[in-house]
């Protein structure tokens, strides 16, 4: 009998180790200048210039309320796709493309977490330590993916 795997992007943010599915990523780039813009929410650095398309960029320290003395020398933007809207996240730096046998992961289970349950779908058991698996679905509220897509150029003409 096959296993499934599951496939993921695996990063570090605060020394916890995180992952996204791999099939929501689209690419990760170095740490560029943001241009911050005013009135963004609080977890929005800002946006960047990617190939002609102006991306949205999270700071997820900041979106799971997470205290952070500023972004070490290998910190990553992921950029990911969050259903129509395509985003930056910021993350202290990335592991690997993770391959995650389906028996290893689990639903997250209701306990206190040093991030808020919304933002995680489950944990995975990953090379003898567990792995936290965000929630692409539930990062943005409908209400901020509509601010955010408002930061847009297309709304400033």
């Amino acid at each position: 009998m096959d296993r499934e795997l599951l496939h993921f992007i695996s990063f570090d943010l605060l020394g916890e180790e995180f992952a996204l599915p791999l099939s929501r990523v689209q690419e990760i780039i170095r740490m560029v200048p943001v241009l911050k813009i005013p009135r963004s929410p609080d977890f929005v650095e800002g946006v960047i210039d990617l190939r002609g398309k102006v991306i949205p960029v999270i700071d997820l320290k900041k979106r799971f309320f997470l205290q952070s003395a500023g972004w070490p020398p290998q910190a990553r933007i992921i950029i990911a796709e969050l259903g129509a809207l395509k985003v930056g996240l910021m993350v202290d730096a990335v592991f690997e493309v993770a391959r995650i046998d389906e028996s290893a992961y689990e639903d997250m289970p209701q306990i206190a977490s040093p991030v808020h349950h919304r933002f995680i779908h489950g944990i995975a058991k990953h090379r003898g330590a567990l792995v936290i698996i965000l929630d692409l679905e539930n990062l943005l509220t409908m209400e901020e993916v509509e601010e955010i897509k408002a930061m847009g150029p297309d709304d400033h003409a």
